[in-house]
């Protein structure tokens, strides 16, 4: 049994490494979509209007909401996976 639970917790680490993986890569998108925005003249640039900064600006904000999503889902996982083989540890006491 205590073979069982070893080898469902280092598949879940490596699919919680993976998860982690893609995070962030997600992160280092929007980090350097941050870099180029501080990046940007103060200035009175011309764009198409203001409906466009607008959009951009929305893209962003969504960027980052889909980021922060994503890590609440990956803790969410774990913790799933987490209480799973924390009953089947406390089942394999108590038939101990």
């Amino acid at each position: 049994m205590q073979k069982r639970v070893t080898s469902i917790i280092g598949h879940m680490a490596k699919s919680h490494m993976e998860l982690a993986r893609i995070l962030e890569a997600k992160r280092l998108n929007i980090v350097n979509t941050a870099h180029v925005i501080g990046a940007l003249p103060n200035t009175n640039l011309q764009f198409d209007g203001a409906i466009a900064v607008g959009s951009q600006a929305i893209d962003i904000a969504k960027s980052v909401s889909q980021y922060l999503t994503s890590l609440a889902d990956l803790e969410e996982a774990i913790a799933e996976n987490l209480e799973v083989v924390i009953k089947e540890l406390t089942d394999g006491e108590e038939e101990e």
